[in-house]
């Protein structure tokens, strides 16, 4: 993960893309505020602060983060599977059927 001080000093892409937002004038004035507490313009600052938003969104959504007891039932489950039932059988044998075999 980078750091604010990482992603204002890396060097700058060209801005090619705009965004555009209607804020309140409270929130704009909070996150101008923030922007000159950190020494960034306002641009900047709602740039930063998206994409670390953005990342920490994506990061959430694409990992599974189980319990220590989840965790042991699951590398159990793998380790060790239950034998198949009538209902997998069934579901591999309608399976054998609707797929041709390409050999």
């Amino acid at each position: 993960m980078t750091t604010l001080d990482q992603q204002i000093r890396a060097p700058r892409m060209p801005k090619t893309e705009r965004l555009e937002a209607r804020v309140t004038q409270q929130l704009k004035e909070l996150i101008q505020q923030a922007a000159e507490l950190t020494g960034l313009s306002l641009t900047d600052f709602i740039a930063v602060s998206a994409q670390r938003a953005a990342e920490e969104t994506i990061r959430n959504c694409s990992v599974i983060s189980l319990s220590a007891r989840d965790s042991k039932l699951f590398a159990e489950a793998l380790l060790n599977p239950g034998k198949p039932n009538e209902n997998l059988r069934a579901a591999f044998a309608r399976q054998d059927e609707d797929v041709e075999s390409i050999d």
